[in-house]
């Protein structure tokens, strides 16, 4: 139904930005990926790309844009059964941070010892990972979302703990109900609320904290190795995953700002519905891999 030498023009134009860097990536005529792109149209009925700088895909074009790169998945999977030969395959998946830096990378060494494969990863807030998977950039994501995205199918993994620490050189004086509050504080960007929920499930209701004001100055640093040590250094007070906080505690470098509670951030595996072997390995890898590291949702 629908045209190869289309979708490849429509996938070009969201990858470059521009109608004028797809066609020199498909060394034809900028024109010739005009007529394709309007051929899409023609037959879905509605636009496929705004024509924008750069130029970016409408719903109806993530959606095509997905299933083209889904049809390069799966035609790469029978030229190898055809050619009795395994060549490597290319996945895209969408992480956050601290999945990357705790339990995920064992899920990737494991799929790698099953098929040749090439990862590239793209690392965002979990909460937004699914929007790459929506535009078909990547053919996998850990996202905090359960609802599959349309042509994918979701898994739920368990939940990534966090706890709130602190410097040790703070330890002595620190007060959770008030220091939580009202002490600096670390985050790992703009749209790092992990920190705040964290706080808000920790701090009393009532009590000490209510009869301070706040007044702290909130921190921005956003590198997984960077926010650790901001912390360390005194900084302020963040969340990081128990693995890691329990490793900074044990160490000496860091104490618990909460009295051992914790914060639970429930993870879901949302993949294309293909019957791709690297999307199926991978997806195996990831779920074994996330039920020995992350913790029942509570």
């Amino acid at each position: 139904m629908y045209d190869r030498d289309q979708l490849a023009a429509l996938t070009a134009v969201v990858e470059t930005g521009s109608f004028e860097a797809a066609a020199r990536r498909l060394q034809v005529t900028a024109s010739a990926v005009s007529q394709r792109v309007k051929g899409l149209e023609r037959l879905t009925g509605a636009l496929v790309v705004r024509r924008t700088r750069p130029a970016t895909a409408t719903p109806v074009g993530e959606t095509l844009v997905r299933l083209a790169r889904q049809f390069d998945a799966l035609e790469h999977d029978a030229s190898d059964a055809l050619g009795g030969a395994t060549t490597e395959t290319t996945v895209s998946v969408a992480v956050n941070a601290d999945s990357v830096a705790t339990w995920f990378t064992p899920a990737l060494v494991a799929a790698a010892g099953e098929l040749p494969l090439r990862f590239v990863v793209r690392v965002d807030d979990e909460k937004r990972t699914i929007d790459l998977l929506r535009d078909g950039s990547v053919m996998g994501a850990v996202t905090t979302v359960p609802r599959p995205v349309q042509g994918c199918r979701t898994v739920s993994l368990g939940a990534l703990r966090y706890r709130a620490v602190v410097a040790a050189s703070a330890g002595q004086e620190w007060d959770p109900a008030v220091g939580l509050r009202t002490a600096d504080r670390v985050e790992f960007d703009t749209t790092d609320d992990i920190p705040r929920r964290v706080a808000g499930d920790l701090l009393p209701r009532g009590g000490p904290a209510t009869a301070h004001p706040v007044r702290s100055t909130v921190h921005t640093v956003p590198s997984t190795e960077g926010y650790l040590a901001a912390i360390r250094a005194g900084l302020g007070w963040g969340a990081v995953p128990e693995s890691v906080a329990l490793q900074e505690i044990a160490a000496g470098r860091l104490v618990d700002a909460a009295d051992g509670r914790t914060h639970d951030v429930p993870l879901h595996w949302q993949h294309w519905r293909i019957g791709s072997a690297a999307l199926l390995a991978l997806t195996e890898a990831v779920v074994t891999t996330a039920r020995t590291h992350l913790v029942a949702p509570t």
